[in-house]
């Protein structure tokens, strides 16, 4: 199974990118067991980052990641994103310098595609448009972005992905399991590996057909993630067990200010990160939101350590 985090952004204490901090992330998440990384994604900020932010982030994501792969012989993947203009040249600029600075694969935003929900015909003219004006060995994904609004993918939509030859992944948030079983069995048979979003679903979407999980929570317990894609056909009765907990942790991403809690959860774990967001103000991070970190880094600790047993 594929377990991949979203790449948040640290940054200094002036706001500028702190890069440094992201690449001992880069680090943290390889050793905690993650087949992968989202780099330039909605939890990096990406609308409030500017082109040139979002490339150095890229860039340093790609680097560390391709020197800890080549070091430890162990394949660990970037995916990016960044194309949060409406006009599709300056998406295409936009993602062209996101491949530029390096990535194993350039992933679209669905809602993108389609700004004014004008459905799939609109969708399909603006990616034919847009991968026109990519790099032609440039792999391709799809990201069903909650922001400025959730575009989900149509089973005509898939077709089409799958006719073009081009794509490899999906980061599915419609958080529908029967949706999702849908979808697996749609794309069975392809190369096109779809990533769950949604950790309530994860172990039934994996038991489905699914190739792994794509979410915010392994930026909190990416071992737990890690194990429950290696184990969860070998140790079912755990897996169920882990599943729950998981599930019912996941309710802290509508709850609690992220990405701060994630930036503070880094902190718990000896990487000093600043309480910095584009997104949230800071004073959004109360000592009730850090004491909830603190609670779950404590629990994922125990569960770490009997599943070593």
């Amino acid at each position: 199974m594929d377990i991949f985090t979203t790449m948040i952004t640290p940054y200094r204490a002036d706001g500028s990118l702190d890069l440094d901090t992201a690449r001992r992330y880069v680090d943290w998440y390889f050793e905690n067991g993650l087949t992968g990384i989202f780099a330039v994604c909605q939890s990096s900020e990406i609308f409030y980052l500017s082109l040139e932010e979002k490339v150095a982030l890229n860039r340093t994501v790609y680097t560390r990641a391709k020197e800890l792969e080549k070091k430890h012989g162990r394949h660990f993947t970037v995916v990016s994103s960044g194309h949060t203009s409406d006009s599709i040249e300056d998406q295409a600029l936009e993602l062209n310098r996101i491949w530029e600075s390096g990535t194993d694969a350039l992933i679209l935003i669905t809602n993108r595609l389609d700004p004014n929900n004008e459905g799939d015909d609109v969708f399909i003219e603006n990616a034919e448009a847009l991968i026109k004006r990519l790099p032609p060995k440039a792999r391709l994904g799809l990201y069903e972005c909650p922001y400025p609004y959730k575009r989900l993918m149509t089973p005509k939509l898939l077709d089409w992905c799958l006719s073009t030859g081009r794509f490899d992944y999906m980061k599915d948030t419609c958080c529908d399991a029967r949706e999702i079983a849908r979808r697996c069995q749609q794309l069975r048979g392809s190369s096109f590996k779809l990533l769950n979003a949604n950790c309530q679903t994860l172990l039934e979407s994996m038991q489905n057909g699914g190739s792994g999980y794509c979410g915010i929570m392994c930026n909190y317990h990416p071992r737990l993630y890690a194990w429950l894609g290696e184990n969860f056909e070998k140790h079912s009765e755990k897996a169920e067990v882990l599943q729950g907990i998981l599930g019912t942790f996941g309710f802290t991403e509508g709850g609690l200010p992220y990405p701060l809690t994630a930036k503070y959860h880094m902190t718990l774990c000896g990487i000093p990160t600043e309480n910095s967001a584009r997104n949230r103000a800071s004073e959004e991070m109360t000592d009730y939101a850090r004491s909830c970190m603190l609670q779950m880094k404590r629990v994922t600790d125990a569960i770490e350590a009997q599943l070593q047993e």
